[in-house]
């Protein structure tokens, strides 16, 4: 496997609206017409309790759910009537740690000399309904040029969750996100910005002016939250695992920029001293930290910061001998993270981080079961539904969708998922959603309906 730091970046982000556009006349989806969903006869996991309630009734209207009751409902005109025939309504799974548009390629398709850019952004589009077709109605994209894909979901262009977009990876110079190619020199000696930085992958920003420039540009085009590298990374070239990026200076600017437009920083670490930087500076939430020790994890509990961190994708035989040695520790770390941080109850939430592996979003659901070695099936649904959802809101004002959301109850937004059975007593129906997602919805609309082909 190639180094990330070897990417070639072919195509200007000036072709994106342009692909879009094509897309938009050329794919059709056709759907009823209809101003409500009537679920009769399920069960319904809310989200956030740990039991089921049988024989109930959930109306949606609009993007919301009206009504929950255990009694029968009269059905409201323009009304699609589901019979649940006793399956589970569970919230729609989130995913808080993805790059859509990366997770979407490899890096041999970003390299080809003679690619098209609406070649790419068909393997994104293709991604993205799979995805969501998953049961994942809402992710947050820590990390790539997402706010067009982000528009052409939201538009109906093309199909996919919600996205909390973060937009471009800040960071310093010899960062995590520091993704130029060997020839690329730096633009403040040099001149031009690298291909990386016009593609919107990532900002290369040093000192607080910089830092302050870069986080607000992300904020103008869109960013519910701001994504920061304050660690090194197992997949560049730069940064050895074990240093600490910017300076507290640099990081306190970015969580004062994010803070005036009511949001937070999020930042990429894995060690203790990366994160307590981070968390002094009023970073409110951390990306992996698999090196973390109790230390740390006390100050992460007592200043109510999130921990969202993942099983990371275990070493591949092609992998480059240098990117394996530097992931030993982190995917070592990974297995005693899990049970501290649950027994020291800080806030948890879970997300995939697939990058240039497209192979692996088939797999997304499947790698929710690896939690099973440490958490109850209650904990690991809570987990990627209510408890994600509240990391989501913690992007205020500058969420891109109002309501609440990982939750069943009036007022939520319409995200929901019917599973064949109890997945509270069988987690694993999670992780097959073809087969077990009978029906699910995104505000509000049937993106799936496996009774329509039985006539119901």
């Amino acid at each position: 496997m190639k180094h990330i730091n070897e990417i070639q970046f072919r195509f200007n982000k000036a072709f994106l609206p342009l692909i879009f556009s094509f897309f938009s006349i050329s794919i059709v989806w056709t759907q009823e017409v209809y101003e409500g969903v009537l679920f009769q006869n399920v069960a319904v996991f809310n989200g956030s309790t740990n039991k089921v309630l049988v024989d109930q009734q959930v109306l949606i209207k609009g993007n919301q759910i009206a009504v929950i009751s255990g009694s029968p409902l009269e059905v409201p005109p323009k009304t699609k009537v589901i019979d649940g025939k006793g399956k589970t309504l569970i919230p729609g799974l989130i995913d808080v740690h993805v790059h859509m548009v990366f997770g979407s390629l490899t890096m041999r398709d970003m390299m080809m000399p003679d690619v098209k850019p609406e070649d790419l952004f068909q393997k994104v589009f293709v991604e993205s309904e799979k995805m969501l077709l998953q049961g994942f109605t809402s992710v947050r994209d820590v990390g790539g040029p997402i706010f067009d894909l982000k528009k052409a979901i939201d538009d109906g262009v093309a199909k996919g969750p919600r996205i909390w977009p973060s937009g471009a990876m800040i960071s310093q110079t010899a960062g995590h996100g520091d993704l130029r190619t060997p020839e690329e020199r730096s633009r403040r000696f040099f001149g031009p910005i690298s291909r990386a930085e016009n593609f919107g992958a990532t900002f290369i920003a040093d000192g607080r002016d910089e830092v302050l420039t870069a986080v607000r540009e992300n904020l103008r085009f869109g960013a519910s939250q701001i994504k920061l590298m304050a660690g090194g990374g197992t997949s560049s070239a730069y940064d050895p695992v074990d240093v600490t990026q910017y300076t507290f200076d640099e990081m306190r600017a970015a969580v004062e920029s994010a803070e005036d437009w009511g949001t937070y920083v999020t930042v990429h670490a894995y060690t203790p001293r990366a994160i307590e930087r981070a968390i002094k500076a009023g970073v409110k939430c951390i990306e992996h930290g698999q090196l973390l020790d109790q230390k740390t994890m006390r100050l992460i509990k007592k200043n109510k910061v999130w921990l969202s961190t993942q099983n990371l994708v275990e070493d591949t035989p092609d992998m480059d001998p240098l990117r394996r040695e530097k992931r030993k520790p982190v995917i070592e770390g990974q297995e005693s993270l899990w049970p501290l941080a649950k027994k020291m109850k800080l806030q948890l939430a879970w997300g995939t981080d697939f990058l240039f592996e497209p192979w692996l979003n088939e797999e997304r659901n499947q790698y929710l079961m690896k939690l099973k070695k440490w958490f109850t099936p209650f904990e690991i649904l809570k987990m990627v539904t209510y408890d994600n959802g509240r990391l989501l809101a913690l992007s205020g004002n500058r969420s891109p969708y109002k309501g609440k959301i990982g939750v069943i109850e009036v007022g939520a937004l319409a995200d929901l998922i019917l599973v064949e059975g109890n997945p509270l007593e069988n987690i694993d129906l999670i992780a097959e959603p073809e087969n077990n997602f009978w029906v699910i919805v995104k505000d509000g609309q049937l993106v799936k309906n496996k009774f329509a082909l039985e006539g119901n």
